[in-house]
């Protein structure tokens, strides 16, 4: 009785999922190769979901909070403290380069490198500017905002609706009991999608060792370890320092997400758990009207994983090249990066177009040193992606602490408790809601 409520689990089936996806990849490597679209069919079943949750969040949200002054301080305060963990991150991404060294002693020459795979990447990285970024965010239309699935168009008109709610609250009440009444019907169909996720788990991992193997890793193995050691630290020590100055352990969230953490590290994509985290984000007692402010910014403003790879990487690249950076150059590659590591999607392969993006405007590095990275990309996107996870969600919870917007004792009392333990957290969210 008790094996059989264990194995009802959801992070006990994504764990099942990925071992037997593993296992199948590496006997039969050619049956796992062709099972991407298994994977990338539970992702986009996800993705389909979040802009809609998005929007009814960030709605629901706004007309709950007193003012428009407190709205514009929670975003201040939540950029501030993106900004202030990708320069942590970065720096500690250049820190583990000098320290480690992954790319010394190679002696590549970057013209005798085959840069036709990079194309795809090249395509998709477009360094215009803070100017071109901020004009992308408007979408074309209003349902434009919706079709692309990209997060900070519906963030842009989430707060316009939520804006003009709160002008006219007696004429606007039966619309938020709309968007309220979507929201449920909307979290009840990710509850009945969530299911699938052993499924997904199993088709990505059957996918990357059927399709990549052990092999891939070869001679670029010590710039893997470095980077996971920078991810490690960067958890271990700067996010578990902040959650120990906040009055709650970092280790005690991770086992509250630890079916989300578990699902990112099996599809290598953020995208998937945005909805659950923001329904355990609320039931942590975060305010939602926060929650649903600083998680989506988050997403593309607060890719902490992505930053620690940018230097690391291009740190690797030119030591692999032997090309020496002065101080003056490597200022201005960390300033490039506090630009180019906004707005990369949490998504596998984001993280080769935001170097891209990078090198393109640093002439000193060669861009054909990407080259080297391709191979071994998917099995560094995993660590991307759940670093950015993890600090996502500390930082909807200091600022909530930081807006007097979180329930401390709710906070702590769920943090004891064991976490959901199967798909349900979602529509448990919903019947919250229509509670409430």
């Amino acid at each position: 009785m008790r094996v059989a409520r264990t194995l009802r689990l959801l992070y006990v089936q994504v764990v099942m999922g990925m071992l037997l996806g593993m296992a199948l990849g590496h006997f039969w490597p050619q049956a796992g190769s062709l099972l991407k679209p298994v994977s990338d069919g539970f992702v986009g079943l996800v993705r389909m979901m979040i802009t809609p949750i998005v929007f009814c969040t960030i709605v629901s949200g706004i007309t709950s909070v007193a003012s428009g002054k407190a709205i514009g301080r929670t975003i201040f305060r939540a950029l501030g403290l993106f900004y202030f963990l990708t320069a942590v991150a970065l720096a500690l991404g250049l820190v583990t380069a000098y320290l480690m060294r992954p790319g010394a002693g190679m002696h590549i020459d970057a013209r005798s490198l085959d840069t036709t795979i990079l194309a795809q990447y090249v395509k998709q990285a477009h360094p215009d500017g803070l100017v071109a970024f901020a004009l992308n965010v408007i979408p074309e239309t209003m349902l434009g905002a919706f079709e692309k699935g990209e997060v900070l168009p519906v963030l842009l008109l989430s707060l316009l609706f939520g804006f003009a709610l709160n002008l006219h609250p007696g004429a606007g009440r039966p619309v938020l009991a709309l968007v309220d009444g979507i929201a449920q019907a909307l979290f009840r169909i990710l509850a009945m999608i969530m299911r699938l996720a052993p499924l997904g788990a199993f088709g990505a991992m059957a996918f990357t060792v059927g399709r990549f193997g052990i092999h891939s890793v070869g001679s670029l193995g010590m710039l893997m370890v470095s980077f996971y050691v920078a991810c490690v630290l960067f958890v271990a020590f700067v996010l578990a320092a902040l959650a120990r100055l906040h009055g709650f352990a970092l280790w005690r969230l991770l086992r509250y997400l630890r079916e989300e953490l578990l699902i990112v590290l099996a599809t290598s994509s953020t995208e998937p758990v945005l909805p659950r985290l923001i329904s355990k984000l609320e039931m942590l007692g975060c305010d939602k009207g926060v929650v649903g402010l600083v998680l989506p910014a988050g997403y593309s403003f607060n890719l902490d994983g992505t930053a620690i790879y940018l230097t690391l990487a291009s740190m690797f690249i030119a030591q692999a090249c032997d090309v020496s950076l002065s101080a003056s150059q490597i200022a201005m590659m960390l300033a490039v990066m506090l630009l180019t590591s906004k707005g990369a999607a949490g998504v596998s392969g984001s993280g080769l177009v935001a170097l891209v993006a990078t090198l393109t405007v640093i002439p000193d590095l060669p861009v054909a040193g990407v080259a080297l990275l391709v191979g071994i990309d998917r099995f560094m996107s995993e660590a991307r992606a759940l670093t950015s996870v993890i600090s996502n969600a500390c930082a909807v919870i200091f600022v909530s602490m930081w807006e007097g917007a979180c329930d401390r004792v709710r906070l702590a009392r769920m943090l004891r408790a064991p976490a959901p333990g199967d798909a349900d957290g979602a529509e448990d969210h919903a019947s919250s809601t229509s509670r409430s």
